[in-house]
């Protein structure tokens, strides 16, 4: 797993904790940056996650609009950090191509969550993925 993809995972698991705990991600996060407790926070995952908690209403209000008979309560807490950071990479991370943002989304989804997880991270971030440049316009 190169660093970049570990990045990815540990912003999933702060968005994760700080969900299941109601606290503010940054703040977690803040806790975590120079902690002798914990491995140390890669630049990266602190990009990721102040960059989802920054844009977090968009991101929200685009989930709900595209997926298909879910809502956000719905959804599983971890599919709801793993696709809250890949619509991130998506539309806001100019350096990530966009299929590499919707694998890496699904490759987490692989690793933390259910079987039906992946197809559903896929879906939901492919159909945003083919309307991305005229968000990305909008933004």
């Amino acid at each position: 797993m190169g660093a970049r993809s570990k990045a990815r995972k540990r912003a999933v698991d702060l968005l994760f904790e700080a969900q299941l705990r109601s606290v503010d991600p940054v703040t977690l996060l803040a806790d975590r940056v120079g902690s002798p407790d914990v491995p140390p926070v890669n630049d990266y995952t602190v990009t990721l996650v102040e960059g989802v908690q920054a844009q977090l209403a968009r991101i929200d209000e685009l989930l709900a609009e595209h997926s298909e008979g879910w809502t956000l309560a719905r959804m599983p807490a971890v599919d709801l950090a793993v696709l809250r950071l890949g619509l991130y990479e998506l539309l806001w991370a100019t350096d990530v191509p966009d299929p590499v943002a919707i694998d890496e989304a699904v490759q987490l989804a692989k690793m933390l969550s259910t079987d039906d997880s992946p197809r559903f991270v896929n879906g939901l971030l492919g159909r945003i993925a083919t309307i991305a440049d005229r968000l990305r316009a909008t933004l």
